[in-house]
């Protein structure tokens, strides 16, 4: 009985502190839940990775990119009333016919790039800004890409209510790049084309790498690493098999 009530007090208390200092009791034990679910869905990417390791060519992702995945939360990039299932390991639509893609497949998309702390990434397809949010957590500098202009809006405001300052984005055609700013150690598209678009390549830096959903809305499509070495020459790896939104393009 003594237990039960001194555990009752002291949450009680903690309540009591809570409004006192201007915090919502309910929003503190959602932002804890949403982190119980983070955890877990690092678990689910896990095993997602380990049952994709043949095609990947590897077991386990970079302890760098899973702490990333770990830290954003994707909950503040999915519409409110998808919000409940943002930790679930499955594309959520954000509107305009587009979606927020599977956490388990931003994780490897981005340690495919094998990024450094001081790189400079091209996102083209910035949808809901969670991908760019992943990025902003490893690179020094993210530059992304948004064909909607509703999308290219919301993510930007979402970003910087975040506190991702080290990503800027722009209304454009991705499928050109953004020629400004180039060149890039790494360049990811987040929607599917039928070809390498042939500025990305020229943009991608030496020694840089380019992932990019290649194939057709109605065919199989497939992940593709794209690296360009010291003499620019491209070589291309065809990796597992995906399904993307196609890319959007005026050209």
């Amino acid at each position: 009985m003594n237990m039960g009530y001194i555990s009752s007090t002291a949450t009680g208390i903690l309540l009591l502190i809570l409004w006192s200092i201007g915090l919502s009791p309910n929003l503190v034990l959602a932002a804890d839940d949403f982190q119980q679910q983070r955890e877990g869905l690092i678990e689910q990417i896990r095993d997602d990775v380990r049952t994709s390791s043949v095609v990947l060519g590897k077991s386990r992702l970079d302890d760098n990119v899973l702490k990333a995945m770990a830290t954003v939360p994707r909950h503040e990039f999915v519409p409110e009333k998808h919000r409940h299932q943002s930790y679930r390991n499955r594309p959520l639509p954000i509107g305009y016919g587009q979606t927020i893609s599977q956490p388990a497949i931003v994780a490897m998309m981005t340690d495919l790039l094998q990024l450094e702390s001081t790189d400079k990434a091209l996102e083209i397809g910035t949808g809901s800004g969670y991908q760019a949010a992943i990025l902003a957590e490893l690179v020094e500098q993210v530059f992304s890409i948004e064909i909607v202009p509703e999308l290219a809006e919301r993510a930007a405001v979402d970003l910087e209510r975040t506190g991702y300052l080290n990503v800027t984005t722009r209304e454009g055609d991705g499928y050109f790049g953004w020629e400004e700013e180039a060149p890039f150690d790494a360049i990811i598209v987040t929607a599917a084309s039928d070809h390498i678009p042939p500025p990305l390549l020229k943009q991608l830096k030496p020694g840089g790498r380019m992932v990019i959903p290649v194939g057709s809305r109605f065919m199989v499509q497939h992940l593709v690493l794209v690296t360009k070495d010291a003499d620019d020459n491209i070589v291309t790896e065809q990796l597992l098999p995906v399904r993307f939104v196609p890319l959007t393009s005026q050209r």
